[in-house]
Parts: C-alpha cells; sequence; structure tokens
C-alpha cells in the first residue's frame, strides 16, 4: 500500500514539459556516471583548494563545522532518499501483486516524481554544489561526503529509479533489469564510501561525528 510522504517534497517547477516522461530514453548527460564523476570532483577538488589553506581553529570548531556540512547533506538529500525509498516499495508492490488498485494509476505520477527528485533538475540536488566546506583538516574528507552523496543520488539512485519505471510496464524487461542490478550494487558502493569518509573525519578529530542518513536500498521484500 503506498502511503501519501509526511511532508511536501521539492519539486524544480510546475511545468509538464520539465519533466520527463519517457522512461526508455537514453540517458541525459546528468545520468553518466563517468562524466558525474568527473564534475563532482572537480567541483569538490575547487572548494577544497581555496578551503585546505592553513588555518588556526579549535578541536572543538572543527567539529561543529564537520557535522555542519553533514547535517546540510542530510537536509538535501532529503527529498532524493525518500524518492529512493518509495520508488523500491513500488517496485516491490507491484512485484508481489500487492499493489491496491486505487493505487496503480498513481505510479506513473509518483515514479516521475521521483525521477525528479534525484536529478540536478531538483533544487535540494543542486544545492549539494553550494555547500560550504571547513577549511579545517577535515575539508578533504567533507568534500568526499558531498561528492559522494551527489553520486549516490544523481547516478545509483536515479538509475535505479528509471530502471523501476520501465520495469513497471514491462516486468521482464533484461536492460532495466541489469540497470537496476547495477545501480543497486553502486548504492551500496557509495553508500559505504560515505560512511567511510564521515569515519575517517571522526577518526582525524577524535570525535564521533553526525551519520550521513542514506538508506539501506533496495528496501527488505523489493525483488520477486
Amino acid at each position: 500500500m503506498i502511503e501519501d510522504p509526511a511532508a511536501p517534497r521539492t519539486r524544480p517547477g510546475d511545468d509538464p514539459a520539465s519533466r520527463p516522461t519517457d522512461t526508455e530514453a537514453k540517458p541525459a548527460w546528468y545520468r553518466r556516471r563517468a562524466l558525474l564523476v568527473g564534475v563532482v570532483v572537480v567541483a569538490v577538488v575547487a572548494v577544497t583548494v581555496v578551503t585546505d589553506l592553513p588555518q588556526h581553529t579549535s578541536r572543538a570548531s572543527d567539529v561543529a563545522a564537520a557535522n555542519a556540512v553533514i547535517a546540510e547533506v542530510n537536509t538535501d538529500m532529503a527529498p532524493c532518499t525518500f524518492a529512493a525509498n518509495e520508488s523500491f516499495t513500488i517496485y516491490g508492490d507491484e512485484s508481489h501483486g500487492t499493489l491496491a488498485p486505487g493505487d496503480r494509476s498513481r505510479v506513473p505520477g509518483l515514479l516521475r516524481d521521483d525521477q525528479v527528485a534525484c536529478s540536478f533538475t531538483n533544487e535540494s540536488i543542486y544545492a549539494l554544489s553550494d555547500i560550504d566546506l571547513p577549511g579545517a583538516s577535515v575539508g578533504k574528507d567533507m568534500g568526499t561526503v558531498v561528492s559522494t552523496v551527489t553520486l549516490w543520488a544523481t547516478s545509483d539512485a536515479l538509475g535505479a529509479i528509471e530502471a523501476i519505471q520501465t520495469l513497471s510496464t514491462k516486468p521482464t524487461d533484461h536492460a532495466a533489469l541489469t540497470e537496476l542490478a547495477s545501480s543497486e550494487r553502486m548504492l551500496a558502493a557509495d553508500r559505504s564510501a560515505t560512511d567511510a569518509a564521515v569515519h575517517a573525519a571522526g577518526t582525524l578529530l577524535h570525535a564521533t561525528l553526525s551519520a550521513v542518513t542514506l538508506p539501506v536500498l533496495p528496501t527488505p521484500g523489493a525483488h520477486p
């Protein structure tokens, strides 16, 4: 049973023309992982080169700065993490035949909204590129966090959602099944990489930092 979200999700606008409708189209530039890696890394390196200059800061202020970055990441990622969870829940309900008849007609629109929530057309995802990284010793680790969660959203989660869109109407589509499996592996890998970067920053500061709240995907029961 699909439940309406508890809070409104962030959307880039109300113009229907801005929403993708052809789920089988070739991936746009923002879905090409190799290109995304380059764009994200260059952007983060440009910031960390500036912020990595020697600065005299206290350990307490460094911890606060790192936690501030993580808090902003979690806020910006919230629409996408909700969307990714929702898409896998829908896929599970469709795969097991447990989707309520009243919800079936809502699926295409929900999946389109989920797709937008994890793309650069979403203002929250775009805001990740504007996060101020600390100039302290943990600046590079925080840069890794930002770049990795950006890939988690705009490559891994978006790839999974687009595969689910296809599978919603063509459950045995081989290309979509392959894409979904690949995206699931990358979702797990980038989640682990994000956790490792947070842990590295915490070790450097001799502190336990806040966690980046990326969900474990696929959700239980998502697959037949």
